[in-house]
C-alpha cells in the first residue's frame, strides 16, 4: 500500500501548533443561515464531495517521535470521522451549536481538522427591517440581543432576550402571532456552523469548501463575484505620521469576567447596516471598521482609568483567489495598524479616517512572511519539535507586553451567492469570528451579506465577562456609526 503522502507544516500552522492551549481551544466559528431548510442526507453527501474536491483539506497532523525536525500533515483519501452532525431540534439549538464552535476544537490528528453542524428550523434570524439586530452569547455566558438600528447602539428597551433561535416560537414572524389561532409561526430556515481548528485552516478556505458544496447540494452556479473595482491610487513609498512600532502597546482593560466562567471565550453576534461612505472617498469601510475598533478601544480604557497608551490592531490580509483554485490552508498573512495616543478621540475623525487609509494601504502592498521573519527562524528545522516547541512558548510568553492590542479580521463581501438551491435558498446572514486567546483576549470580525454587516465580538473569559462583551460591542456600533458622513 502506498504511504500517505506528507507535507511539511507551513510558519503559520507550526507556531499555532507550538503555542496550543487547552483552555482556550484555536477553533474559527463561521455561522450561515439561510431561509429555508435542508435535507440532511443530501448535504451530508454535497460536503463529503466538496471535502473530496479540495483535497487539501483531507489531512491530518502524522505522527513522529519528540526528536523529529517537523510537523507534517498526512494527507487522507476521505474522513477518519463523521464530519457532518445534526443538532436536535429545540428552542435552544442554535445557542448549543453555536457553543460548541467555540469549546470542542476538531482534533488535529482526525482528517479533516473541520466540523459542519446543521441546525434546521433556528427562528428567525432579525434581518428585516430597522429593529433589533440578532445577538447572542455562546455557551451559558446569557443571552442579549443588541439593538443596532441605524448602526448605533441601543438604548432602553432596544434589546431583546436571546438570539437567532433562542426564544421559543420566535420563527420568521418573531412570534407576531401568524400561525393557526394566534400561535407563533413556526421556526423556518436553517443554520450551518462550522467548527475549524485554526491551527491548520483559516476561515475563507473553509467558506471556498462550503461554496462547492451548495454548489452541489442546489445544481446552481456558486462562482465567487469579482472583487469590487478599487480606483487605482498613487504608489506611497510609506504612510505619514505613523507611530513608532516600538512603543509597547495599550492591552485592553480588564473588565468582571464571570466568577463561575474563566476558562473558553463568550461570544456576541449582531447585524449592523453597512455604514456609508461618500463616493469616491479615499478611505474604505474597512478603514472605518479599523477606525471604530480603535475609537472602541480607547474609550472602552478611559472608562476603566487604565493608562493612555498607542494602539496596535493586528489586521489578516489575504491576497488568494476566491476560485476553485483558492489554496486551502492558513493564507492570511498578518500586518499591524498604529494608532497613536493623541489622534484617539473624535475631533477629527475625517482626518483619522484618511491617515487610517494610508497605512492600511502601504501595509497591504509590503511584501513579507505571513508572521515576520522572526518566525521564519523560529519554525526553520535546525532543533526538535520539541525542542523549539518550549521556546515558541516562552517566547511568546516574554513578548506578551509587544503584541498588539486587538485584532479586526474584516472578511469583506462574501464572495460566494452560497445558493443551495430552490428549496433552502441562499445565504442571508454569514458571521466569522476569531479567536481571542490571551494576551489580547478581544476580536472584532466582520463581514457583510446582503447589504448588511455581520459583526462578531469574542472574548476571553479570563479577560471580560458578559456585559463587559455587551458593551464593548454597543460601542463599537456607536463608533462605526460616527464615522458616516452626513449626505
Amino acid at each position: 500500500m502506498t504511504a500517505p503522502l506528507r507535507i511539511p507544516f507551513p510558519v503559520v500552522d507550526e507556531v499555532s501548533r507550538h503555542c496550543l492551549q487547552e483552555e482556550e481551544p484555536e477553533t474559527v466559528h463561521i455561522e450561515v443561515h439561510l431561509p429555508g431548510e435542508l435535507d440532511p442526507g443530501r448535504l451530508r453527501k454535497a460536503f463529503l464531495e466538496a471535502l473530496r474536491r479540495h483535497p487539501r483539506i483531507l489531512m491530518r497532523e502524522a505522527p513522529g517521535p519528540w526528536y523529529r525536525r517537523r510537523y507534517e500533515w498526512e494527507l487522507t483519501d476521505g474522513p477518519d470521522v463523521e464530519v457532518v452532525r445534526f443538532a436536535p431540534p429545540g428552542p435552544g439549538a442554535l445557542r448549543d451549536a453555536r457553543a460548541r464552535t467555540l469549546t470542542q476544537a476538531p482534533p488535529l490528528t482526525a482528517s479533516p481538522p473541520i466540523r459542519l453542524e446543521l441546525v434546521n428550523a433556528p427562528g428567525a434570524t432579525g434581518t428585516g427591517g430597522s429593529g433589533p439586530a440578532v445577538g447572542a452569547a455562546a455557551g451559558t455566558d446569557g443571552e442579549r440581543a443588541t439593538a443596532a438600528g441605524g448602526g448605533r447602539a441601543g438604548g432602553a428597551g432596544d434589546t431583546a432576550l436571546a438570539g437567532p433561535g433562542d426564544r421559543p416560537g420566535d420563527g420568521a414572524g418573531r412570534g407576531t402571532g401568524d400561525g393557526a389561532a394566534g400561535r407563533p409561526a413556526a421556526p423556518t430556515g436553517s443554520a450551518l456552523l462550522l467548527t475549524v481548528n485554526h491551527t491548520a485552516l483559516d476561515g475563507p478556505a473553509c467558506l471556498r469548501i462550503l461554496a462547492t458544496a451548495a454548489e452541489i447540494y442546489g445544481g446552481r452556479d456558486n462562482s465567487a463575484a469579482a472583487p469590487p473595482v478599487r480606483r487605482p491610487e498613487p504608489a506611497q513609498a510609506g504612510a505619514p505620521d505613523t507611530p513608532s512600532p516600538w512603543s509597547p502597546p495599550a492591552r485592553v482593560a480588564p473588565g468582571t469576567p464571570d466568577p463561575d466562567q474563566r476558562t473558553g471565550n463568550g461570544l456576541i453576534v449582531s447585524e449592523l447596516p453597512l455604514p456609508h461612505r461618500p463616493k469616491g472617498a479615499p478611505y474604505t469601510v474597512n478603514d472605518q471598521l479599523m477606525v471604530a475598533t480603535a475609537l472602541t478601544l480607547a474609550r472602552w480604557n478611559r472608562e476603566r482609568g487604565a493608562r493612555p497608551r498607542p494602539l496596535r490592531i493586528t489586521m489578516p490580509v489575504d491576497d488568494r483567489p476566491r476560485d476553485a483554485t483558492m489554496p486551502i490552508g492558513n493564507g492570511t498573512r498578518l500586518v499591524e495598524v498604529p494608532f497613536a495616543l493623541a489622534e484617539l478621540d473624535t475631533s477629527d475623525l475625517s482626518g483619522l479616517l484618511h491617515r487610517t487609509a494610508l497605512r492600511t494601504r502601504a501595509l497591504k502592498s509590503l511584501s513579507r512572511p505571513p508572521l515576520g521573519r522572526g518566525a521564519n527562524l523560529l519554525t526553520a528545522p535546525w532543533a526538535p519539535v520539541a525542542a523549539r516547541r518550549v521556546l515558541a512558548r516562552a517566547l511568546r510568553r516574554a513578548a506578551a507586553p509587544l503584541l498588539s492590542t486587538t485584532l479586526l479580521s474584516n472578511i469583506g463581501r462574501i464572495p460566494y451567492p452560497l445558493d443551495f438551491g430552490e428549496e433552502a435558498g441562499s445565504a442571508h446572514a454569514v458571521w466569522f469570528s476569531a479567536p481571542s486567546r490571551m494576551p489580547r483576549g478581544l476580536t472584532f470580525t466582520t463581514a457583510s451579506t446582503a447589504g448588511r454587516l455581520h459583526l462578531s465580538v469574542r472574548w476571553s473569559r479570563a479577560l471580560l465577562g458578559q456585559a463587559d462583551g455587551a458593551r464593548l460591542h454597543d460601542l463599537f456600533a456607536h463608533h462605526l456609526h460616527s464615522t458616516e458622513a452626513t449626505p
